[in-house]
């Protein structure tokens, strides 16, 4: 009965196959061999399998069926031949040419056994001719390289062409295997700047998704040293090196996305060991008075990134859990640093807002009670074990940890101010006659004033200490927190203060015609006052950043909602929305808090106060790594605000900023996107899309190039009776760069994830294919590229479909294009032709020339 059931579940399966349902076939020979032991039947099936396994790009699974296959009947033609084609398409060509040979053998007369033979051979003669000038080429790049006497331009370009070929997988694996690793450890002990920055790059490139290279590599530069290159003073490589880890803790955490099998997966099995001794070195980092200032930033960066889950669903909390105990009092380190004292380690301006940042996160990140409890009782021990009487130093970093702890998990900070002495100590150092103690109190103190029980001790204790620092203070940072107290009325009037001296009130628009009118009856017409003019308002805006203002509105706006009203959070929105107009000063802003003290103003208060701190909201989005201005969770509450700029009752500049912080904010993660999508987004940027206003639609373009990668907006796209893949094809036809650039990307995307999209893009307009060209041939090459990726989708896509584009001028395009000698500026075009081409050789369409 098994055996009958066999042969039908066969039958079943052939039939699937006809209908070119190829899961489903598979399903059925797949239950059919279950149920036989008839040898015969088991080679039919697994042959058949295979067939399956090549239509749906399964090659690995059907080279191995067709094996099983030719072990049941070594002269099984159908079976030698499929697993000659999956071995081609896995790269395996020698392997597939003496299998097609076979099949020659078996049946010489067959015209297609030949002509896949005449390929084949001249395939291999091709590669061994690239892979043995590729070998050449590397090891002609060294010897530049090595050479102190070779000239600077020769020396520049090998390094650029070293650079590049490191990025590919074939290149990679060429410098890997003729000795490439120990030749850039040479050009690292050069010492040279631009030699040592090509070496990283190189490294860099070798590493991105290879677990076994990244690991060698790891081994072989050793940690220590890609720290301490890492720690140097300048910013180029400081990052470079940073790249460099990344790419490395990405290969080895699996994060690259990259499927490692076979002996890429033999190799390596755990890596958990290197992980943690590189987290274990970028902690000491934090702490070492060798590292630069940059160093330390990336150090830090790439602990807020690597360290908390990304996904909170996730079970594993086990880094954060290993920073916490191994880490947390070196970062509470950094937090506590005074940039004017002596012993400070080397920082830049945004190294404690990062450090607080990763507190944040860390905590965010734990899971229970108990281990908040641990995190709590480190950070105690820390701050209780810094007072000293003996010592005004240690009382300061342990006041300035408080502050700096309250700029991230504010619930921790609260109860730290809780900590016997803490309170006092910030009014004892408010009487200290150094400027470098005020300051820190004073900070401190606005930060601790924000809770109401906290305020009340400050205006027992400390207010006419404050006073009297603001009197006799020259120092205008001091100055400008001593005036953020706990009464409202202050805390107005200090706001409506600083809306005047940045003018960002309401300024009615002055109609010319109408100023003659009153001139000529001789009416009173106010003029404007010369420091109203905007030179002078920049000046003051200037100072005021200079002075510290931005910690002061931070802290002014965590007031308790007794203190704070509607209308004084108006005035806050409008003085931060003039203090963002600079794009120059948005970092400052950021490094001082002002992004996450605006997501409350955006989401409470008067209708226009609203609309102000969404306004400020988009320019900060739109200049600012979203994970640094709107640390952990944060980043999901700003999406609102800026959506409520996209409407037609907002001025163009607010649509403008909006779009581009929604741009901003959906490259970062599909998290993100989905958030966006959910608040009806979608709509308003596709009516953008539509405007005659240039730079509108050029933003909203370039959203959706980012908002495509999402699978809700995808099925936008794929659903019938509307024009969205239209216009976007059209607007990859416009003569406007960037507009095209955002529209090429986004088409790209969408035809490499659906092969439908690729033919309706065929059928929404005549001028698919004219379009398509022109992108080919554009004289930009980031749209140059994204056109090609166009035209390798569709040929992918459809056998049909690349008929029609191999049969049109498209094939000219490609073949110039192709033919061109890459350099670091045009390898990927290049390569990306040259793919085309291939997939037109593997439809037989074309020949290749020997």
């Amino acid at each position: 009965m098994a055996e009958v059931e066999a042969v039908q579940l066969k039958e079943e399966g052939n039939r699937h196959f006809q209908l070119q349902d190829y899961k489903a076939a598979t399903k059925s020979y797949s239950q059919a061999l279950k149920l036989t032991k008839d040898k015969a039947l088991l080679a039919t099936l697994y042959r058949n399998r295979a067939a399956c396994g090549l239509k749906t790009e399964s090659y690995v699974q059907a080279a191995s069926d067709a094996s099983r296959a030719i072990d049941i009947n070594s002269s099984d033609i159908k079976a030698l031949y499929r697993r000659c084609q999956a071995l081609e398409h896995l790269g395996k060509l020698d392997q597939a040419f003496k299998d097609v040979q076979r099949c020659a053998t078996l049946e010489p007369r067959n015209q297609n056994f030949q002509e896949t033979l005449r390929r084949l051979n001249t395939s291999i003669q091709e590669k061994l001719r690239v892979q043995f000038s590729t070998d050449l080429r590397v090891q002609k790049m060294f010897e530049i390289l090595l050479d102190e006497n070779s000239e600077a331009d020769k020396r520049e370009k090998a390094a650029n062409n070293l650079i590049v070929l490191g990025r590919e997988e074939a290149g990679a694996e060429k410098i890997f295997q003729n000795n490439g690793v120990a030749l850039l450890l040479q050009l690292l002990d050069t010492k040279k700047p631009e030699l040592v920055l090509a070496a990283v790059r190189t490294l860099s490139g070798m590493c991105s998704g290879h677990r076994a290279r990244a690991t060698v590599i790891l081994h072989a530069v050793r940690i220590d040293r890609i720290c301490s290159l890492m720690a140097v003073e300048n910013e180029e490589m400081s990052l470079a090196v940073c790249n460099l880890l990344q790419a490395i803790i990405d290969s080895l955490s699996g994060e690259d996305k990259q499927e490692h099998r076979g002996k890429e997966e033999a190799l390596v099995l755990d890596t958990k060991k290197d992980l943690k001794q590189i987290t274990s070195h970028l902690l000491d980092m934090l702490v070492s008075k060798k590292v630069s200032g940059q160093g330390r930033d990336q150090a830090l960066n790439l602990l807020n990134k690597n360290v908390p889950r990304k996904d909170l669903a996730i079970h594993d909390n086990s880094r954060t859990i290993y920073v916490v105990d191994n880490g947390l009092r070196k970062i509470l380190k950094v937090v506590g640093q005074v940039p004017d004292l002596p012993s400070c380690l080397p920082l830049t301006d945004n190294t404690r807002m990062l450090a607080s940042i990763l507190i944040n996160k860390l905590y965010d990140d734990l899971r229970c009670d108990p281990e908040r409890d641990h995190f709590r009782k480190i950070c105690e021990e820390y701050i209780t074990g810094k007072f000293d009487p003996q010592d005004m130093d240690k009382n300061l970093n342990a006041i300035q940890t408080v502050s700096g702890i309250l700029q991230g998990p504010f619930d921790l900070g609260n109860q730290l101010l809780g900590l016997k002495g803490v309170m006092e100590m910030m009014v004892a150092l408010c009487g200290s006659e150094r400027e470098t103690d005020q300051l820190v109190a004073v900070e401190a103190l606005i930060h601790a004033s924000t809770k109401l029980s906290r305020a009340t001790f400050i205006i027992t204790n400390g207010v006419s200490l404050l006073k009297q620092i603001y009197k006799t203070t020259k120092n205008e940072k001091i100055k400008i927190r001593t005036l953020v107290t706990s009464d409202k009325t202050i805390l107005y009037s200090v706001a409506t203060t600083l809306v005047n001296c940045t003018n960002s009130y309401d300024v009615k628009e002055v109609i010319p015609e109408l100023v003659q009118l009153a001139k000529f009856s001789k009416q009173h017409v106010p003029e404007e006052h010369p420091k109203d003019k905007k030179d002078f308002i920049d000046l003051r805006v200037k100072r005021l950043l200079k002075a510290g203002v931005i910690s002061a509105l931070a802290c002014m706006v965590k007031a308790d909602s007794a203190i704070l009203t509607d209308q004084t959070k108006e005035l806050l929105a409008r003085v931060f929305l003039a203090l963002c107009d600079n794009p120059k000063d948005r970092g400052t802003i950021v490094a001082q808090g002002g992004g996450k003290a605006l997501i409350p103003l955006a989401l409470e208060g008067t209708d226009v106060g609203k609309v102000k701190a969404a306004h400020a909201l988009a320019k900060i989005a739109a200049v600012s790594n979203p994970d640094i201005a709107f640390p952990g969770e944060r980043v999901y509450e700003v999406v609102r605000p800026l959506v409520s700029l996209l409407d037609t009752q907002r001025d163009g500049l607010q649509n403008y900023e909006a779009l581009l912080g929604l741009t901003n904010l959906s490259g970062r993660s599909d998290k993100l996107r989905q958030k966006i999508f959910k608040e009806r987004a979608l709509p308003d940027i596709e009516n953008y899309m539509f405007e005659n206003h240039d730079q509108l639609r050029q933003a909203a373009t370039e959203c959706m190039c980012n908002m495509v990668l999402h699978k809700e907006v995808q099925e936008r796209f794929l659903a019938d009776g509307n024009d969205r893949l239209k216009l976007v094809v059209l607007l990859c036809g416009e003569d406007d760069d960037k507009v095209q650039n955002a529209a090429a990307g986004a088409l790209a995307m969408l035809t490499a994830a659906h092969k439908k999209l690729c033919l309706k893009m065929t059928q929404v307009t005549t001028q698919w294919l004219e379009i398509l060209q022109r992108l080919c041939l554009h004289d930009q090459l980031s749209v140059q590229h994204r056109g090609l990726v166009i035209a390798y989708n569709l040929l992918a896509a459809d056998a049909e479909l690349a008929k029609k584009l191999v049969e049109s001028e498209l094939l000219e395009i490609l073949t110039v294009v192709g033919k061109q000698e890459p350099d670091e500026k045009k390898a990927e075009v290049v390569q990306t032709a040259r793919e085309c081409l291939i997939k037109c050789m593997d439809y037989g369409f074309i020949k290749p020339v020997s």
